[in-house]
């Protein structure tokens, strides 16, 4: 049996009171993801990564960009929605679609690669609805339990009171607008999913950068500077 350990990294300290009522589920999650590794299923993404988005601190996110489930192409996922490592090539198409977007909204030049963390250090969680997928099967995890862990871990953030803008795209994750819509201080984006399929529908020209760094602004937060490897941009710019 693979221990749990090795199938979950441990949370943030913050993270793991807001969803310490979350121990069954989690054991729930823990015992299908030993089931299917043992029946010989490649489950993505490396359990190290599985629970990436917990680690950042839970008090400082401020921003969340909510996906559905993770990439799964081997060597893609990596336990935060829409991001890559940064040698992969080429760029997944929705990730090249955000970086469109973001060229668009706010002139930023599109990033060579997929490394999102710039953004994660400054309070951006980049997190999926399902934390696991089987190689080459999409949406293959959904229904195990990751939806009431990932929603308990909304819930946690909404109710600390302190600023969160929410980005939705898709409307897998505009079902959850209600439940982070919640208040005076929290604001939903919502638009059409950046994948192919849908990009054209209302992804592209739908500004989700900026109506971002604006509702932050209304919340009495400070925006994010979206640039990837920003002080390398600046000097480029200059």
């Amino acid at each position: 049996m693979t221990s749990q350990t090795e199938l979950i990294a441990p949370l943030e300290s913050g993270w793991q009171r807001a969803l310490a009522g979350e121990s069954a589920h989690f054991q729930n999650v823990r015992d299908e993801l030993t089931r299917r590794r043992d029946a010989g299923e490649q489950v993505l993404p490396a359990p190290e990564l599985v629970l990436r988005g917990f680690r950042q601190p839970f008090e400082a996110v401020k921003v969340l960009i909510l996906g559905q489930d993770p990439y799964p192409t081997p060597g893609h996922a990596i336990g935060m929605s829409f991001a890559v490592d940064p040698e992969v090539r080429p760029l997944p198409r929705s990730l090249g679609n955000i970086f469109t977007e973001l060229e668009s909204d706010l002139g930023i030049p599109r990033s060579p690669h997929g490394d999102l963390s710039d953004w994660a250090a400054q309070g951006v969680l980049l997190l999926n609805r399902v934390l696991t997928v089987t190689a080459g099967a999409p949406a293959s995890h959904r229904g195990i339990g990751w939806e009431q862990i990932t929603e308990a871990a909304l819930s946690a953030l909404v109710h600390r009171g302190t600023p969160l803008v929410s980005i939705l795209w898709g409307a897998d994750a505009r079902k959850l607008a209600p439940l982070l819509d919640r208040g005076e201080h929290t604001a939903v984006l919502t638009s059409p999913h950046p994948s192919p399929l849908s990009a054209r529908r209302g992804f592209f020209g739908s500004r989700p950068f900026s109506q971002a760094n604006e509702a932050l602004s209304r919340l009495g937060a400070e925006p994010v500077d979206w640039r990837l490897n920003p002080a390398e941009q600046a000097e480029q710019a200059g």
